[in-house]
């Protein structure tokens, strides 16, 4: 298999993997996963048709031997030093939007943080913001 991914895909790879990781994609966090492709700049030129596909490949990736290490390595090989606290604050935000957030899904985050070699000021602000987005009155 061929494991090169553009940045934008491998943006979609951390958010699959965000949701999956709990083993239960759950509505909310795929419907989201579409609003912040239709959204944000990053995705502007990406072609939202090639979502299932892109998804698919992650998930293929990810139950291969060593799949979780190989997708966060083919995943931070992909990004460019500038777009990896952009992926940090996706995971952050897929993870966020169901409002529960389970050992598996903090994992996740230590591994990205670690793997990224992002400074841990500014990913406890991502999640700070992603909890501030998310309260309810």
């Amino acid at each position: 298999m061929n494991n090169h991914v553009s940045p934008q895909e491998a943006l979609i790879f951390v958010m699959v993997m965000a949701s999956a990781v709990d083993n239960a994609m759950a509505e909310t966090e795929l419907t989201r996963i579409g609003q912040l492709i239709d959204i944000l700049p990053v995705f502007d030129d990406f072609e939202k048709d090639q979502l299932i596909e892109v998804s698919q490949r992650c998930a293929k990736l990810l139950s291969g031997p060593e799949g979780l290490d190989i997708a966060l390595e083919t995943i931070r090989d992909a990004l460019p030093e500038w777009l990896r606290e952009t992926a940090y604050a996706l995971a952050v935000e897929i993870i966020a939007v169901d409002l529960s957030v389970k050992p598996e899904e903090l994992r996740l985050l230590q591994l990205l943080r670690d793997r990224f070699d992002l400074d841990k000021l500014t990913c406890a602000a991502l999640e700070r913001s992603a909890s501030a987005r998310y309260r309810r009155a």
